[in-house]
């Protein structure tokens, strides 16, 4: 085997096992938001399978148009049947834009930094948007959120 064919295998394999690179997987269909009252429950596994307090990367339907959307961090809080219930991250400062958030019905939490997110950017969760995922299209577990933080988010949905 080449070098250059030998590097190529070994750089796949990284990026098979970081998530880095791989593609987001859209569901088939979008089943929609989750409108009802959530039981954040903390149940953390780094198994390959996602689990509440795990933040996770997957397809996420725009609000306007959920035939579109993006991959972003994810953070697992509960489930609704075969549902993940899931709240979106950003590492955007939304205290900037604070007053035009609350206007159109958004909340924000500032959670800190974390391994989620490869810069260590400091991150903020969106407590008004209950997202319900597909379990099939999480693309990979981020991180394990700390218990304190995780309860700090709960007790503010």
């Amino acid at each position: 085997m080449t070098s250059t064919r030998l590097v190529d295998r070994l750089r796949a394999r990284v990026r098979a096992l970081t998530g880095r690179g791989a593609r987001a997987v859209k569901p088939a269909r979008h089943p929609g938001d989750f409108h009802g009252v959530v039981h954040p429950l903390y149940s953390p596994e780094l198994d390959g399978s996602a689990d509440p307090g795990e933040i996770v990367w997957t397809w996420v339907p725009y609000e306007e148009d959920p035939s579109r959307g993006k991959d972003r961090p994810v953070l697992v809080v509960g489930r609704d049947g075969r549902w993940l219930l899931g709240l979106l991250l950003t590492s955007k400062d939304h205290t900037l834009d604070a007053a035009d958030e609350a206007r159109h019905g958004r909340r924000w939490l500032d959670i800190g930094a974390g391994a989620w997110d490869a810069r260590r950017r400091p991150s903020q969760v969106r407590l008004d948007r209950v997202l319900r995922l597909d379990a099939d299209a999480v693309r990979r577990e981020g991180a394990i959120i700390d218990r304190a933080v995780f309860e700090r988010i709960a007790a503010a949905l």
